[in-house]
């Protein structure tokens, strides 16, 4: 007796996340993800609002009330942007607390981490693939046995 194969399904596809941060105050949440990122708030759920989803662009972030809450030491997001110098000095203008300062990766990003008004750390960054590609290879940077271009 053969066993029938399972039928073929097509591949599973995901698409963007939305991740759920928790603060203690959402208006003064908002005023950081609003005025300082310019997201835009196209959902709120409650009276009093303990909820909010707030978008830009392909970024869905969305703010859930707790009053207890306490932030960890860990990014809670990671948002991907075109130009992460522009974001950085925006939220410095905002009085933002830079976490860990911009700077580039050697795995292909611009980085920097900030903290929320609740200490939630957002790690904020830009590909550079684009800037990698076109400047030349560093002598630091070669294997010992990739010969000199």
């Amino acid at each position: 007796m053969s066993a029938t194969p399972p039928p073929t399904s097509a591949p599973v596809r995901f698409g963007r996340t939305a991740p759920g941060i928790p603060v203690r105050d959402i208006e003064q949440a908002l005023a950081f993800y609003r005025d300082a990122l310019e997201m835009t708030v196209t959902f709120t759920n409650g009276d009093p609002v303990g909820f909010v989803i707030l978008e830009r662009d392909a970024a869905e972030l969305h703010l859930t009330l707790v009053p207890t809450h306490r932030a960890g030491t860990h990014n809670v997001a990671h948002l991907m942007v075109s130009d992460a110098a522009a974001v950085h000095d925006r939220l410095v203008e905002h009085g933002a607390r830079i976490v860990k300062g911009l700077r580039d990766h050697d795995f292909g990003l611009r980085a920097f981490v900030v903290a929320d008004p609740d200490g939630n750390r957002l790690d904020i960054a830009e590909e550079l693939s684009h800037v990698l590609s076109t400047r030349p290879t560093l002598a630091s940077e070669r294997r010992a046995d990739e010969p000199l271009t």
